[in-house]
């Protein structure tokens, strides 16, 4: 009985033996070194190995030497492909074969373009693929260092004041590369900007529709070519809404002002505020006051610390008070609004006007306005 139970244990012990080298070569792994052009390690971006096989990706980030790994992957023929931080292929091997050892399969871009230019390691659709990627990475590094530098030019110029050459150099820009909206925006600014300084009439008015259809082609640039990556989108696009209307309402054109101003509001709710804030002061310019204080209700209502505000709706309510014998009767609601401005900002620009508004429509200046409103409730 002993012998028999020793012989089951020696079979057993065997048989432990023999079953973790089976399970431990199921798959191997991979590592590499990648380096661009210039021999310099590629600290952003991945490498993606595609199953050839069962289609099934491997997808291994790069660190700060450029290096990736993986523990595990499948044998069987990769398509293993560099991606830059931007997610645009720089490279891929076709049919690299992984085994159950360690793969080392490095990205070496600049030997790869010496082969390419020799002809030599690479299949015919390597090659091509090689330098059309290389000739457009080169064709863009080329132009956005040349229209950095014209914006730059511009925003030196424009700084002194020299509008005209800001002007000028923007629409080189343009005319170079006429897809890319920041370039339209920054044409539209400066001519924008320089409107109110001409002594001309119509050479203003000419700079003012200039502004506005820089400002619609950028919105259309960016309409069209959204950027996915790009969280501040809404925030920008605002801006360029934002700024037509500005230019619209200087030419005189309230409906197409507020329209954009609310277009941006939409996008924009964080800064809502503002922009109805703008609204209201187009209104008011344009002696539209109940359009005026709904707007600044609007400004009030997403902040009411708003200051400005209160005084605004104020001065647009004054615009509707009456005569009662020599007497003014403001509607209801007036005092109230020029005394919380006071409260918000006793000592602001607009502290006298607003002390002297009271003082026109037989009102008190309530310096604990928020205070006393309470105890009336009471």
């Amino acid at each position: 009985m002993k012998q028999r139970l020793a012989w089951v244990a020696l079979v057993a012990l065997l048989l432990g033996l023999c079953v973790p080298p089976v399970f431990a070569q199921a798959t191997g792994s991979v590592k590499g070194v990648c380096r661009d052009s210039s021999g310099q390690p590629i600290t952003q971006g991945t490498v993606e190995w595609l199953s050839l096989d069962t289609g099934r990706k491997y997808t291994l980030k790069l660190n700060k030497k450029g290096e990736y790994f993986s523990l595990g992957i499948a044998p069987g023929k990769y398509k293993a492909t560099l991606f830059g931080p931007d997610g645009k292929e720089l490279f891929h091997y076709n049919g690299v074969q992984v085994g159950l050892d360690e793969l080392t399969q490095d990205f070496d871009l600049k030997k790869e373009q010496q082969a390419a230019a020799q002809g030599q390691g690479l299949s015919p659709e390597q090659q091509k693929a090689m330098q059309e990627a290389q000739a457009k990475n080169q064709k863009e590094q080329n132009t956005v260092k040349s229209l950095n530098e014209k914006l730059s030019a511009a925003k030196t110029a424009a700084d002194a004041g020299d509008f005209d050459t800001a002007i000028s150099t923007m629409t080189e820009a343009t005319q170079a590369d006429p897809t890319r909206d920041l370039l339209f925006f920054k044409l539209a600014d400066y001519n924008r900007l320089s409107a109110p300084k001409q002594t001309d009439p119509a050479e203003k008015q000419k700079r003012y529709e200039a502004a506005a259809a820089n400002y619609q082609k950028a919105i259309d640039l960016k309409t069209a070519n959204p950027d996915p990556k790009d969280t501040d989108a809404n925030s920008k696009m605002a801006a360029y809404y934002n700024n037509l209307a500005e230019v619209y309402a200087k030419s005189g054109k309230i409906d197409d002002a507020v329209t954009n101003y609310n277009k941006a509001a939409q996008l924009d709710p964080p800064r809502a505020g503002q922009y109805n804030f703008n609204i209201g002061a187009v209104l008011t310019n344009a002696g539209k006051v109940d359009d005026a204080i709904a707007a600044f209700d609007k400004v009030i209502a997403a902040d009411p610390t708003k200051a400005d505000a209160y005084y605004w709706k104020g001065v647009n309510m004054i615009g509707k008070a009456t005569l009662k014998g020599d007497k003014m009767v403001a509607p209801e609601g007036t005092a109230d609004a020029f005394n919380k401005y006071l409260e918000l900002a006793p000592t602001g620009s607009y502290a006298q006007p607003a002390k002297d508004m009271l003082a026109s429509i037989g009102a008190n200046v309530e310096t604990g306005f928020k205070k006393q409103k309470t105890a009336t409730k009471k």
